[in-house]
């Protein structure tokens, strides 16, 4: 059969229904779960289920005691029923905003780094220019931003790539760095202190991010350059608003994006402790999907990212060569001598 006849067929025979089912079978690994979950009995699911089979010629998923797994075929499958629900819950979401007299919508996913300096500017600009339009933001973590850009959740993120391979599917355009702080609460008995290291810290309690995060990965490679071991009391935690509480709460260690406690550091509530710990991790920039064309607020509002990111980046470039300058004065000035402890950052996210 035919490319054409072939889309004919499953036209003819696919609902919006059964792209659910395979979405929520991919979910639950569960026939009984998925079914649960959109609303139909697990008989009728299983019938769908073989009728879908049936239209498609070919299996999706290998039955078996512990479940279901998808077929290769049931992979590339299941990717197009969730871009095909993702376009569909957009165009119903936008189109109903134009029924009420909006101007259409625009989700964005974001690093919480970016969050109170380029996003928050971008928005605002945004928002006074266009008041009716619907703006939605999700803050995840780089990885996470990838997957709701991959699944089409999103419009477009601001984060960065997380695995080599990305820039397959995805457009990156680099716009600024975020300068991190490894954070303690102002009570935290390290707060006073005019130096401190790696191997001091690791014995502390530690907020961090998941695993998967670009600026964890930074972390355990700078412990393992210092031959430390990752830190046993250690709480993973992916909310950026949750560890600056669990901050406040207890004698911990965090290391968080210096526009996210810039304010809590002014309110004395958390100190910035004076260590350098690596500048490996690459800016943030905006993360689309290739080939596919944004839509006109979307370009829109990239263009406000990019007006209000240069003079971040200017401001952090200049900061970085004049701190430079500093420390080779100071060497050049007192060859050998001990110096006065400097607070420094670094770079990740």
């Amino acid at each position: 059969m035919n490319p054409q006849a072939v889309a004919v067929a499953l036209v003819n025979r696919l609902k919006f229904k059964h792209l659910a089912l395979l979405v929520a079978l991919d979910d639950a690994r569960n026939v009984h779960q998925a079914a649960e979950s959109i609303n139909v009995a697990q008989p009728s699911a299983s019938r769908m289920l073989s009728d879908i089979e049936e239209a498609f010629g070919f299996r999706l998923f290998e039955r078996s005691a512990r479940g279901i797994e998808p077929t290769a075929l049931g992979t590339v499958t299941l990717a197009y029923a969730r871009r095909a629900l993702a376009e569909l819950t957009r165009f119903a979401e936008d189109l109903d905003v134009k029924r009420k007299g909006g101007h259409g919508q625009l989700t964005v996913g974001a690093i919480m780094g970016a969050a109170p300096d380029v996003l928050a500017m971008a928005v605002a600009a945004l928002k006074t220019e266009r008041p009716l339009l619907n703006v939605r933001i999700l803050g995840e973590t780089s990885d996470q931003l990838v997957q709701l850009l991959h699944r089409r959740e999103v419009d477009l993120a601001l984060g960065r790539l997380t695995t080599p391979l990305q820039h397959n599917d995805f457009h990156f355009e680099p716009l600024a760095r975020e300068p991190l702080l490894l954070v303690v609460r102002a009570r935290h008995p390290l707060a006073r202190n005019t130096s401190v290291t790696l191997q001091e810290l690791v014995d502390w309690p530690w907020v961090a991010q998941p695993i998967t995060s670009p600026a964890r990965v930074l972390f355990e490679e700078e412990l393992a350059r210092a031959g430390l071991a990752t830190p046993v009391n250690l709480t993973e935690c992916a909310s950026v608003f949750a560890t600056l509480q669990l901050l406040e709460k207890y004698d911990a260690v965090a290391m968080l994006p210096e526009s996210v406690v810039r304010d809590h550091m002014r309110g004395k509530l958390l100190v910035a402790l004076p260590l350098e710990i690596g500048k490996s991790l690459p800016g943030f920039g905006v993360l689309t999907r290739k080939n596919e064309p944004l839509a006109e607020p979307a370009e829109h509002f990239v263009s406000l990212l990019r007006r209000f990111s240069q003079p971040l980046a200017e401001a952090r470039a200049g900061s970085h060569s004049a701190a430079s300058a500093a420390d080779g004065y100071e060497a050049a000035a007192a060859p050998g001598a001990s110096s006065l402890p400097v607070h420094r950052t670094f770079t990740a996210g």
